[in-house]
């Protein structure tokens, strides 16, 4: 519910913002005509959550990995299916898998077809929205293994959305944070994991890691009527904060260092 998604649906082109910018290579993706806007999101592509509901169950793997060139490039069916045949191989899957249907996978295999779909067309940005979290941890293994190999390959940068801050920190440079629509943290993958200032963040790195619960059953419990005064706090956490301050009432992220930076006046 923190907005992820929608934000990835967004710079994506499947949902229209109401308010905001957003820019690609220096170039606006909310103020572009159609056509223009078109050609910069050729450039980017998106891996979702549930790679089963993204195919159609009726067309053959093939011609769905196929479906980016048929939309984009004016090429014959023979060339497509050859590139979708080549990007299937890539990613791990046999041949004979070109003659399935997404509901014939398993979910690992419906992810690599998915995965192949997106990286057909050579894009820039790989967009990749929760991609593990319906699968296996040792197929999530194997996915984050790929997707490594395939950012190496063909010089692509992600925008990796996930809850777990584990795999977000072996896959990414950089780390942004959010909670209910608002930005808390931003840093560098190191500073994020072991110099973290929110206690957003450090929640989050506690129930991926192993958890001090001496310091957990010392934190102060926050009752309702504490939260009801907290109400237009700067930061939207401060209703659910053990270090709660008036201070929190602004609305500003702190500089850290010259890449981190935080929502939370505890860090000044």
């Amino acid at each position: 519910g923190s907005g992820k998604s929608t934000i990835a649906n967004m710079i994506s082109g499947l949902l229209r913002p109401d308010s905001g910018e957003m820019a690609f290579q220096g170039e606006s993706l909310t103020e572009k005509k159609n056509r223009k806007k078109r050609d910069l999101r050729k450039e980017m592509q998106m891996i979702f959550q549930d790679p089963t509901m993204s195919f159609s169950p009726k067309m053959r793997l093939l011609t769905s990995v196929g479906e980016g060139l048929r939309y984009y490039t004016d090429t014959s069916r023979q060339y497509r299916d050859a590139e979708a045949l080549a990007a299937l191989e890539q990613v791990g899957l046999r041949k004979e898998y070109a003659k399935r249907k997404c509901w014939e996978l398993s979910g690992g295999e419906c992810q690599r077809a998915a995965i192949a779909r997106a990286i057909l067309i050579r894009p820039k940005l790989l967009i990749c929205d929760e991609v593990t979290s319906a699968l296996d941890v040792s197929v999530q293994a194997q996915i984050i293994r790929l997707l490594y190999q395939l950012k190496q390959e063909l010089r692509m940068s992600y925008l990796f959305i996930s809850q777990d801050l584990a795999l977000v920190s072996s896959v990414c440079d950089r780390i942004v944070v959010l909670y209910q629509g608002q930005i808390v943290e931003i840093g560098t993958a190191k500073e994020i994991i072991e110099q973290c200032c929110h206690p957003y963040t450090k929640v989050l790195l506690e129930s991926v890691f192993l958890v001090d619960k001496e310091n957990v059953r010392n934190k102060k419990i926050v009752t309702v009527m504490e939260a009801a005064e907290r109400q237009g706090c700067g930061c939207k956490y401060a209703s659910k904060c053990w270090h709660w301050c008036e201070d929190c009432r602004g609305d500003e992220l702190v500089q850290i260092t010259d890449h981190h930076f935080v929502r939370c006046s505890k860090t000044t």
